[in-house]
């Protein structure tokens, strides 16, 4: 990972902040440079604690999320983002090219709604 953080609210819970690699699976929907598979991403949990934070991501597909470290915490910006959200995960190119807006997270996953391969129909 190449870097990632957390901050702990005044509530007690917490926002992490995660630069990940996009997933193959992705619709596409960020028309900025660098977005295709494999290019960096910033995600943004909110949750009531980091370990549910990552649980949050993993159970979406994205198995590989660890947080070492606090060496990239979320801005404020990035904070005030993610709490007015109602899913409360939020993705983003990273590093950010011009204005780009933050995108829910079904976005990024596609229309499986994670980022693991295909389902079989049952």
């Amino acid at each position: 990972m190449a870097g990632g953080g957390f901050c702990r609210l005044p509530n007690g819970t917490v926002v992490v902040a995660l630069t990940l690699t996009r997933p193959s699976g992705g619709t596409g929907t960020s028309t900025s440079a660098g977005t295709g598979p494999g290019a960096p991403v910033r995600v943004l949990v909110h949750a009531a604690n980091r370990a549910r934070a990552l649980t949050r991501l993993r159970n979406l597909g994205l198995r590989a999320v660890y947080l070492r470290g606090n060496d990239r915490p979320p801005t404020p910006d990035e904070i005030t983002a993610v709490l007015h959200h109602p899913d409360g995960l939020l993705w983003r190119a990273a590093p950010q090219a011009g204005q780009e807006l933050w995108h829910p997270i079904r976005a990024l996953l596609g229309p499986a709604g994670h980022a693991g391969p295909a389902r079989p129909a049952a």
